[in-house]
């Protein structure tokens, strides 16, 4: 018994080692996890992005280094962390104090680019005309219709209102899709003969539903300066993309509500604003500046369309 009492005691002072080893490493781990965490969010943080991008109102900003390209519309702001009393770029830490790190450097870099959509697939199949963007980018509200006796009195472009003779500022949809790809290089898009939703009831209610909630619904529309042919076999010879803010349409002559039609009469807008009878059309208005063009390839700012805002890292 006595042998045993000995190997008892031990094993016991073997195990007492082992734990005080573990608990080194479980604490080391636990520096990792919750230190290398914060590091990341302190990395990734809206906070990294204010500094960089607007001055601190606690006069904590320490943005290291800006870059302008304007070859290639870039911005890039370097900046560093910055905690109250604490040096520039240092991050203080918890559980990695007990391993001799009290602080880590935290340094990131945003880019922001700019321009204008050449490409891209447009969420919506309608082209208007260059006469009814020009001059309307950041104005008031505006009734587009898309057919209709007298439509469009201040832009003349085709008979009665329409576009073209047999066409509707409707293009050609991709497969599934209610929108269409458009490459500006390209320069021209096929028409969509007749007045019809085709594969766009679910964009028109989910717009619907985005607006009720009180959002805003800002969409990329083609801009055409000739339109040629008729019908299905017209052409339209497109120049730019230009951010459209949806409030209301009508697309339909029979039905008064989601997804055909949606505030397009008071109290929502103005009688001379309405879509109603055989009015066909869109109402908002040309935005100048949009930031939701991820979707979207940018060139060099152009006249008619929207500058797009994006940050690529």
């Amino acid at each position: 018994m006595w042998r045993l009492m000995v190997r008892d005691d031990g094993e016991r002072g073997a195990i007492a080692v082992l734990v005080a080893l573990l608990l080194a490493v479980l604490l080391e781990f636990a520096a990792l996890a919750v230190d290398a965490g914060m590091l990341y969010c302190s990395s990734t943080s809206p906070i990294a992005t204010s500094i960089a991008n607007k001055n601190a109102i606690d006069g904590l900003n320490n943005v290291k280094s800006v870059s302008l390209d304007l070859t290639n519309r870039k911005v890039t702001v370097t900046a560093g962390a910055q905690q109250a009393g604490g040096a520039p770029n240092a991050v203080s830490l918890f559980f990695a104090r007990v391993l001799g790190s009290n602080t880590a450097d935290v340094i990131t870099t945003s880019t922001v680019q700019w321009g204008s959509a050449v490409a891209g697939t447009t969420p919506f199949p309608l082209t208007y005309s260059i006469c009814q963007v020009q001059g309307y980018i950041g104005g008031a509200l505006q009734l587009l219709q898309d057919h209709g006796s007298g439509a469009n009195p201040s832009c003349n472009y085709g008979p009665s209102g329409a576009t073209v003779p047999g066409g509707f500022g409707w293009l050609a949809q991709d497969p599934g899709l209610c929108g269409s790809t458009i490459n500006l290089a390209a320069s021209e898009a096929g028409s969509a003969s007749g007045n019809s939703l085709g594969n766009c009831s679910t964009t028109l209610q989910k717009w619907g539903d985005t607006l009720t909630a009180g959002r805003d619904v800002i969409v990329l529309l083609p801009v055409f300066d000739v339109a040629t042919g008729t019908g299905a076999g017209a052409i339209y010879h497109l120049v730019s993309f230009a951010a459209f803010k949806v409030t209301g349409w009508k697309f339909s002559g029979g039905n008064n509500s989601l997804p055909d039609s949606f505030r397009n009469t008071s109290p929502y807008v103005s009688s001379t604003l309405s879509c109603t009878g055989g009015c066909r059309g869109i109402i908002g208005s040309f935005v100048k500046y949009v930031s939701l063009a991820d979707g979207y390839s940018l060139g060099p700012v152009d006249a008619y369309g929207a500058t797009i805002v994006r940050l690529t890292n």
